[in-house]
């Protein structure tokens, strides 16, 4: 993160002695890159490593679907049934080596605390609020916000209403566009969102109390469980530039132009290998001569996912709140026929949409399939006009 944040009480300097009640109190150095990257330091009233019971080792078992043919895809997954908890009940659409896409309808509420200890989230939460509870402290959250959770944060959601999340893992860095940024991680004028606009925990909730909690933890591939005999959240005060946070798409600024911008002005997050983008409300070209649309485009090296989330979706065609298209690499895409034309004029778009751009194939799931349309890859297809008829034609040549 760009930015330093402190909660609750803590020394007056690293590494030394620090008590309450006369007890000495853990110091936790939890970092990226070795300890050179990013850093918080947090105060626990028990050691992080103090485990009662070792659980069982549930390995992640991902089925494939490989398709026969390589098309454009669509996929309806709004009346997809709720299913498990906010953990549980993530259900994979694609993934690559670089990240792994989810839907998730949760039917039922953690009774456990989560640790993800092989990657960073985002969280899109299309529908829904309520308030994440996490090492840092509480970090609420409504519809339309990103919930970025940093590897090694333990959580555990206190949802308010029905829930619908789009998640994206991975093992790499979710991390502000390097663009957007200075030297010195400010983020710069020109960027489509702000420091005032990323919120992080608010209240540091000390837990005090002992009993049995159970923590899964996300890794080698799994989840492990630990039973532990005290409260997960017993943190006293942290420091640092590293912790949970919220970014509203509301929040994003768009970009305009005098003609069409190309995607990469929507970017709101980099990874590894792939960005995440956001499609917002907005003014569109004004040039008397702008073609208010995407163009078509080739992703010769990348393949574009897009989840819908609501408005009206100028450029497609047959899509409605909660679909997803994928165009996959090598094949060019745009707008469908008819299109083009129909937007001439058009001043604005209320569009809301999350896009992510993989720049390594992805693969599709067989919950993918039992959402996919197979029709979609003909919506392009106009028959050709019948040619008039030359019967009784006289020649004068």
């Amino acid at each position: 993160m760009p930015f330093y944040q402190r909660r609750g009480e803590l020394p007056r300097k690293r590494h030394i002695v620090f008590r309450e009640n006369g007890a000495l109190l853990t110091e936790e150095v939890m970092g990226l890159e070795g300890f050179s990257g990013l850093e918080s330091i947090l105060y626990h009233l028990h050691s992080p490593c103090r485990i009662k019971e070792l659980g069982p080792f549930t390995p992640i078992e991902r089925e494939e679907w490989v398709p026969d043919t390589h098309a454009h895809r669509l996929q309806n997954t709004y009346d997809v049934a709720p299913e498990g908890d906010e953990i549980s009940g993530r259900r994979t659409l694609m993934w690559n080596d670089d990240v792994e896409i989810s839907l998730c309808r949760p039917a039922s509420t953690m009774d456990y605390f989560f640790r993800n200890g092989e990657g960073d989230e985002v969280i899109f939460v299309h529908e829904g609020q309520g308030t994440l509870e996490t090492t840092f402290g509480d970090l609420p959250y409504r519809a339309g916000d990103y919930v970025v959770i940093p590897r090694g944060t333990t959580y555990r959601f206190r949802p308010e209403g029905e829930q619908r999340y789009l998640v994206f893992e991975t093992p790499g860095l979710i991390e502000i566009p390097r663009r957007y940024r200075n030297e010195y991680g400010q983020i710069v004028e020109g960027a489509p969102y702000y420091h005032r606009d990323i919120h992080p925990p608010t209240e540091l909730r000390t837990y005090r109390e002992r009993g049995e909690f159970l923590v899964k933890v996300r890794v080698r591939g799994g989840y492990q469980d630990y039973l532990l005999d005290y409260h997960p959240l017993d943190v006293v005060g942290w420091d640092g530039y590293l912790y949970p946070w919220t970014f509203s798409i509301h929040d994003f600024e768009p970009i305009t132009g005098r003609i069409h911008q190309p995607p990469p002005s929507h970017q709101t997050f980099q990874g590894p290998n792939f960005v995440i983008c956001s499609f917002c409300p907005r003014k569109l070209d004004f040039d008397p001569e702008a073609i208010p649309i995407p163009y078509h485009h080739s992703n010769l090296q990348s393949e574009e996912m897009i989840y819908y989330v609501s408005g009206n979706f100028g450029s497609r065609k047959g899509i409605s709140v909660g679909s997803i298209t994928l165009h996959p690499s090598g094949l060019p895409h745009g707008p469908q026929p008819g299109l083009a034309e129909r937007s001439l004029g058009v001043a604005e778009t209320t569009e809301l949409a999350v896009m992510c751009d993989t720049f390594r194939p992805l693969r599709l799931s067989t919950f993918a399939r039992e959402l996919d349309d197979p029709s979609y890859a003909y919506s392009w297809y106009e028959p050709p006009a019948e040619e008039p008829s030359l019967a009784g034609a006289t020649s004068h040549l």
